[in-house]
């Protein structure tokens, strides 16, 4: 049987003979299949072997192209004629339920009806059903067989979901990664039709299509049908040229034309021997890429626009992560009246949808804002952006700036599928900003056009990779639009490339983009408490990348160049060091065993929200785009930083656990990431040791009282976020219970309310505690205790005495008393006597004490002069009316 499944041609005859087999056994129906395959039931000549049908008659004589023909893509260019035999099946063959599909013209949908094994064994039959299957899956219930899939409104769980459904119903065996790297039905047919039945080739046929009853008729009656394509952007030749008004986009089709237009050929790379199967691009990559870069040249020449701020731009993007801030960073640095392109049907679903993306991502959508937006519905991905001929004219002449902010962002797709948004949505700007009045182009690139595994400098002047080297499609759209965009600067277009890195969440919002891939990896380390041993991670948080591109576009005399918005690495050593400072040890492993073993922990307890990490993991070609990323070099911005020092902006500083920690709590509320817990180890505790004595409320103080306590935190972000300490012990006191109540939850607040005095007065709280205590009977106890801080000269002793309250559960203290910790234990517990957690090492041990002494300290001496303060306003105070609160001191 095993045999039987890896042979899909075989397996395809197998499930035609089981439809008309009724109720046959397994080694029965192998019986079948080989006494098909042994007759020549499947050679295309004569009618089908026993109850097999359509299948296993003639009709699957037409041959397909094999991988290597060349694909008919040109718009308006007819696909070889496909045969169409008119042969009767049979009063055996099973009945195909197909509907009736129409004219396949370029723009005509395929229908979304169940095609359950239609017996579609040629490249435009196949590409049929495929494109049924996945129009079940978008939002408008259908897609043309050259149209791509996630161009179309799919994603990445959706192709999950089409994959399965090609296996699971039509037994097409498919590879995921095709899918992403293109999502044309018609190429994947053409990719995956020899491996349906690798025995029937013929490149002149671009295949056969059902007739509309669902039959593949006898092909010696076969009449000729032209089955046209949708167009597929093509570079046009010099002898096949556009006029020069036409959209850039229309460029890329050579309209009118009878044969496509052959892209330029890169020779192939000399293997070196040692290279794996995804070190290298797709040769049919690279050739795209090459014949998009020619596009550029067809760009009108350019005079220099004029060096003053902007006063209407064109900003696309903007219901993005970036985008969205660089909006409102737009409209608070200049006086600009920003054009937003978004993705809508109209004018009122574009307004609407900004709106909703801002306040996701925690940014004002006022009347103020929306005075100072227009928003224009539109698509990046369209010739002149969607826009109609007189808007696009209008906003050539009135617009002072273009700002290019949006781009598919998905690691997962291929070059073919993302250049539509990426690549030749670039050149459209780059043709709105060349025609009407001059105006500069501000083009969002990615530090990504470096990310070629063993590059050794990614400076703002540095070659980019080799192209060749780059596997993502993500990779190879950013590197081909920023490329695209260095020839429109020979035709006089003044560029900015502003090249991002990781983008990382507001430093004070902590708004963050769950699908970026910082993000994501992140999330990964503090939740599995593991990281890949890597070289720096160049990531910034989106406040200061943001604040730095709008001053670029503001700022004329910053025009025209390149620059790295990467801020200050991260090494290795810092995100361990920021991570153990917050209570999460990780571990570092290798790169292999931290992939495998993330993989097997998202497989043993999925997190919707890291599903797409996990894809990317498993994904060869997106595994090359995080190798690059986690072993290259840091990136270099000496321009950045000039142009930061000259406009006197905040100077990119690293990305540490500060920085993070607004966004670290926004990934936990997410489900992305998990803080400390109080039963986690600890990582950091001490000893506290108090003595005194206690009596009831109302009477002299004179039953013993002490408390043996050990108190702990897990992690620094437990006290820059709550200021709490974690406290278990016990508390001995006979007035109580004869046995030492043991404390099953504890906690002390340091500076609680930031030492706000109580009733006005001038006793400041320096410490608050709070037990449950539990007895040896089962009898529940709680303790209130406060130290306090006095404008006296006792400043030791105000540090070491608690004044405590002690009652049962539920009820009202019933014993009041006073506990000091004795002088001689506080240095030897509290400073000599501090333990950090053993998996750290030395230095980061060192690192932990000195952090919470000098923490621990800072606070306490804040608490300490709050009330000498106090006191000396007071005295200062000339007022001649008392207020109310004088009255009561």
């Amino acid at each position: 049987m095993r045999d039987l499944n890896d042979d899909p041609g075989r397996r395809a005859v197998a499930e035609s003979i089981e439809r008309g087999g009724g109720g046959l056994g397994v080694s029965e129906l192998l019986a079948k299949v080989r006494a098909a395959r042994g007759a020549g039931a499947v050679t295309g000549t004569g009618p089908g072997a026993g109850g097999g049908g359509g299948l296993g008659s003639g009709g699957l004589a037409s041959e397909v192209p094999g991988p290597d023909a060349p694909a008919a893509e040109a718009s308006g260019v007819e696909a070889p004629a496909a045969d169409v035999p008119d042969q009767d099946p049979g009063p055996d063959a099973p009945a195909v339920d197909v509907p009736d599909q129409g004219p396949l013209g370029p723009d005509a949908p395929v229908p979304n009806a169940p095609f359950r094994h239609a017996p579609a064994l040629d490249v435009a039959g196949l590409a049929v059903v495929i494109a049924a299957a996945a129009g079940r899956h978008l939002p408008a219930g259908h897609l043309a067989v050259d149209a791509d899939f996630f161009d179309a409104g799919g994603t990445s769980v959706h192709a999950v979901e089409l994959v399965a459904e090609l296996e699971g119903e039509f037994g097409i065996e498919v590879d995921l990664d095709e899918v992403f790297a293109d999502a044309r039905p018609m190429t994947l047919a053409r990719r995956w039709l020899p491996r349906l039945d690798p025995t029937h080739h013929r490149p002149d046929i671009a295949g056969s299509v059902p007739t509309r009853d669902g039959t593949l008729p006898d092909p010696a009656s076969a009449s000729v049908t032209t089955v046209p394509l949708p167009p597929t952007p093509l570079p046009a030749s010099a002898e096949n040229t556009a006029p020069a008004s036409a959209p850039i986009t229309a460029l890329a089709s050579a309209k009118g034309s009878a044969l496509p237009i052959p892209a330029p050929r890169t020779p192939p790379a000399a293997p070196t021997g040692h290279e794996g199967p995804h070190t290298r691009a797709r040769q049919e990559d690279l050739d795209r890429i090459l014949a998009d870069l020619a596009l550029a040249d067809r760009l009108p020449f350019a005079d220099a626009p004029e060096p003053l701020p902007p006063r209407r731009l064109l900003l696309t993007g903007a219901t993005g992560f970036l985008g969205s801030h660089m909006l409102l960073d737009l409209l608070r640095h200049s006086d600009a009246h920003v054009y937003c392109l978004v993705r809508a049907d109209d004018e009122e679903a574009a307004t609407a949808r900004l709106g909703e993306q801002l306040r996701g991502y925690r940014l004002p959508w006022s009347s103020e804002v929306r005075r100072r937006v227009t928003v224009l519905p539109g698509d990046i991905r369209r010739p002149h952006l969607g826009l109609s001929d007189e808007l696009w004219h209008r906003l050539a002449h009135e617009l002072d700036s273009v700002v290019g902010v949006a781009a598919a962002v998905d690691f997962l797709r291929g070059y073919q599928s993302l250049r539509s948004s990426n690549v030749l949505g670039a050149l459209t700007l780059a043709e709105l900003a060349a025609a009407g009045r001059p105006k500069p182009l501000h083009h969002i690139s990615s530090i990504a056009v470096f990310n070629e595994v063993g590059i050794t400098s990614m400076g703002e002047d540095d070659p980019l990779a080799h192209v060749d080297r780059l596997i993502s499609g993500y990779d190879q759209s950013k590197w081909a639009a920023e490329v695209a965009l260095r020839r429109a600067r020979d035709h006089g277009l003044v560029v900015t490339a502003l090249r991002p890195g990781g983008i990382g969440g507001h430093t004070r919002t902590g708004a963050h983009n769950p699908l970026d891939l910082s993000s994501g990896l992140i999330s990964a380390f503090g939740r599995f408490r593991t990281v890949p041993a890597f070289h720096c991670l160049n990531a910034a948080p989106v406040d200061w990348v943001s604040r730095v591109a709008v001053a670029a576009i503001c700022e004329p005399d910053a025009w025209g160049f390149d620059y790295n918005l990467t801020g200050v690495p991260n090494t290795l050593d810092d995100v361990v060091r920021d991570m153990a400072l917050g209570g999460m040890h990780v571990r570092v492993r290798d790169w292999d065993e931290w992939r495998t073993d993330t993989l097997a922990r998202l497989d043993a307890d999925p997190v919707p929200e890291l599903a797409f990490l996990g894809r990317v993991l498993r994904n060869p070609t997106a595994l090359k785009l995080v190798e690059a990323t986690l072993k290259g070099p840091a990136a270099g911005g000496e321009r950045t930083d000039a142009l930061v020092a000259a406009l006197g902006l905040p100077s990119a500083a690293r990305y540490d656990a500060r920085a993070q920690l607004k966004t670290f709590e926004k990934l936990a509320d997410d489900g992305l990431a998990r803080l400390p817990q109080k039963d986690d180890q600890p990582y950091l505790w001490f000893s506290e040791t108090t003595e005194g004595t206690v009596g009831p409320v109302g009477a002299a103080a004179e039953t013993p009282c002490s408390m043996a306590l050990t108190l702990s935190i897990a992690g620094m972000y437990q006290l820059v976020k709550e200021r709490r300490v974690d406290v278990t012990g016990e508390v001995s006191c006979t007035a109580i219970h004869p046995e030492p109540l043991t404390v099953e939850r504890g906690d002390i607040w340091i500076r609680p309310e930031e030492g706000i005095p109580q009733q006005h007065g001038l006793r400041h709280q320096l410490l608050r505690y709070r037990l449950r205590l539990a007895d040896a009977d089962g009898g529940r106890w709680w303790l209130e205790g406060r130290k306090y801080a006095r404008a006296r000269r006792d400043l030791w002793r105000q540090t070491r005495a608690l004044t405590v309250e002690i009652g049962r559960e539920g009820e009202a203290a019933s014993l009041l008393g006073e506990v000091v910790v004795p002088a001689d234990s506080y240095v030897r517990d509290q400073i000599d006597g501090i333990k950090v957690d053993p998996r750290l090492t030395g230095q980061e041990k060192r690192a932990a004490k000195l952090t919470w002494l000098a923490w621990f300290g800072l606070e306490m001496g804040r608490g300490l002069v709050a009330p000498f303060a106090r006191a000396a306003a007071d005295l200062l105070d000339l007022r001649r009316t008392p207020t109310l609160s004088e009255h009561h001191r």
